[in-house]
């Protein structure tokens, strides 16, 4: 049986891993600061084949969102497009015609990036800095675009449900450390500084058989336990991403906190954090040809002053 857990629990690992000051005062990357121009060249040398596999979920209508948080699905629409070519209402134009689109949709409907300024907890956000900071016009401080030179590293995949010989995990089913180190054992790799730690639960490939995404955001969901926190900081990792809305086990381990391991490893940690990653066909490739490490390039939108980004993530192999 688990530990039972709360808030002062949270309270004890955010104290016990906090970052703010590690890399200055005015730092607003955190564990990305992990990510050193060597390490850039070590990943660019896990390129051996030169396959591209794209990680990101489809940004459209039929999306996971349910309007909970006032997040829902994309909206794409046409600003130009072959009727107005047809109809001659570009005829003012010299031989050219064209169409253009637009897009509507909260940052952090479907596959992203959650920047710094996402997440507060005992009312700061990293680096002991406060919500008054961000307003209407946006982040003032940890904005996602800060990080749009960084996401380029090693990435690997941890795959939890093919670690633990079944399809997916359970709506409800924690990850622990020693999953995190047998999912790696089994890979053959060493997960160490700098590197960016894709964890698969099945949830997408679960709501796939079912034929329709449910309760995929917001409700019940596998993810990593609370006590993983000392294990994201002890590997010194850049950042991490799971295939879940949001990366924790739901129903929370706290039931004074939600999502408790937000608020140790974004706000105190100053921890990259992804959501809602696309991980099978990455997870069937890496099985066919027993290679869990590649290059991974997934930079967020620069969009200023934005608390998290849109992604279109890359493993390279």
């Amino acid at each position: 049986m688990a530990e039972k857990m709360n808030i002062e629990t949270v309270r004890e690992l955010a104290l016990k891993y906090r970052n703010w000051g590690r890399w200055g005062t005015d730092d607003e990357l955190g564990t990305l600061n992990h990510v050193t121009p060597e390490k850039v060249v070590e990943a660019a040398r896990l390129v051996k084949q030169g396959r591209v596999l794209s990680l990101s979920i489809a940004f459209d209508s039929n999306g996971p969102q349910t309007g909970f948080g006032g997040r829902t699905n994309p909206v794409h629409y046409m600003l130009q497009d072959g009727g107005d070519v047809a109809s001659g209402a570009q005829d003012y134009l010299p031989g050219l015609r064209y169409c253009d689109d637009a897009v509507s949709m909260p940052l952090q409907c479907a596959t992203q990036w959650d920047a710094l300024s996402h997440i507060y907890f005992d009312g700061k956000m990293y680096n002991d800095r406060g919500p008054e900071l961000v307003n209407s016009n946006g982040a003032q401080a940890n904005s996602i675009d800060k990080m749009k030179e960084k996401i380029v590293s090693r990435g690997v995949l941890l795959d939890i449900p093919r670690q633990r010989a079944k399809d997916w995990l359970e709506p409800g089913e924690a990850i622990y450390p020693a999953d995190l180190d047998a999912a790696a054992e089994a890979a053959g790799i060493q997960v160490g500084t700098g590197d960016i730690a894709l964890i698969r639960t099945g949830q997408i490939a679960q709501v796939r058989s079912q034929g329709s995404w449910g309760q995929y955001a917001g409700g019940p969901a596998p993810g990593l336990s609370l006590s993983c926190a000392g294990w994201l900081a002890e590997h010194e990792i850049a950042g991490y991403a799971t295939d879940t809305w949001g990366t924790e086990v739901i129903p929370n381990e706290t039931e004074d906190v939600f999502q408790p391991l937000h608020c140790v490893a974004i706000v105190n940690m100053g921890m990259l954090v992804g959501e809602i990653f696309d991980l099978e066909g990455l997870a069937a490739d890496c099985a066919q040809d027993g290679v869990y490490e590649f290059m991974f390039v997934a930079p967020p939108l620069a969009i200023t002053g934005a608390v998290g980004s849109p992604i279109n993530p890359q493993a390279i192999k």
